[in-house]
């Protein structure tokens, strides 16, 4: 039975997620991440705000606790819009080896869930699986293969340390960062920045988009599944375009909105393929992104109307 799951970049939508799905069994969290703004206060939830280039913090925290399973959801992505992947690349392909080192150097059975992007497939558009072709496009897909590189290596090296290469698709949430694209096109829903939202609507987006919870459900049956999982992909296997969440949010709400939607045509995109998820994991979709959409769109709602009154 498992005691203790550690896991890294816990103030991010999937840990915050995540804590609130599991903080009520008996299992022990170990969260990490650089500054928690909000703490559960409860004895089996320990919270450690550690940078993962800083290899003492590390090391005490591996002496003191017998980690099992790791769930690493740390990395540094930069905004929408933002072309900077360079920038955070050695940061996020150096922590992540450091972790590992670490971890290995003091445990000797441990199971480390990696979380990696479908931005590390070749192909752009269209169905990809877990046996698609690979290639590096970016300074993000290269953190990401490098990384799953650096886990094969070690996993050669130490028989008794095994990894799960997780694939996740776009996905979005009330914990979903407002600096991301959903948020941000939500936020100008609110405050009626037809500017902004004409301009996205010209871009005409298209996503494989997930509610984030249901994502989040998945990565739990991973973190207690007991046999061995090698890549998965996590998806909601169908496009979506940022234009009928728009559309749709417009409608729900009663928004007294005139945006420009001409010149707008059919795009592909890629699209995960989340059949063995669901087969192996006995996962199943509850929710959607429209209905990711409508949650932000109230919170922020609320918090605006909140604001005004003080």
């Amino acid at each position: 039975m498992i005691k203790n799951i550690l896991i890294t970049g816990a103030n991010g939508q999937d840990g915050k997620i995540i804590l609130q799905k599991l903080y009520k069994r008996k299992i022990n969290l170990i969260l990490i991440d650089k500054r928690f703004k909000k703490k559960i206060r409860k004895k089996n939830v320990k919270y450690f705000e550690i940078n993962l280039k800083d290899k003492k913090k590390l090391e005490k925290l591996f002496k003191f606790y017998k980690v099992e399973v790791v769930l690493n959801l740390a990395s540094n992505n930069p905004n929408y819009r933002q072309n900077s992947y360079n920038k955070y690349y050695l940061e996020n392909i150096n922590n992540s080896k450091n972790l590992v080192d670490n971890l290995i150097k003091y445990k000797n059975e441990v199971r480390f869930i990696s979380c990696s992007s479908s931005r590390i497939f070749r192909k752009k558009n269209g169905l990809v699986n877990e046996n698609s072709n690979i290639s590096i496009n970016d300074f993000y897909s290269k953190f990401r293969i490098e990384t799953n590189d650096y886990l094969i290596k070690t996993k050669k090296r130490n028989k008794n340390f095994d990894f799960t290469n997780v694939i996740l698709f776009n996905h979005d949430s009330l914990f979903r960062s407002n600096r991301f694209l959903l948020p941000r096109t939500i936020f100008a829903l609110i405050s009626k920045n037809q500017k902004f939202l004409n301009q996205i609507i010209k871009e005409n987006i298209v996503m494989d988009y997930s509610h984030a919870e249901d994502i989040c459900d998945a990565l739990i049956k991973i973190l207690f599944y007991k046999k061995k999982i090698k890549n998965i992909i996590l998806s909601s296997g169908k496009k979506t375009y940022v234009n009928d969440i728009i559309k749709y949010l417009i409608k729900k709400n009663k928004l007294d909105l005139k945006l420009n939607y001409n010149n707008t045509k059919k795009r592909n995109c890629l699209i995960g393929n989340n059949t063995y998820a669901k087969k192996t994991l006995k996962w199943k979709i509850k929710k959607n992104i429209f209905f990711a959409a409508q949650e932000i769109f109230k919170e922020n709602v609320f918090f605006s109307f909140v604001k005004k009154k003080l």
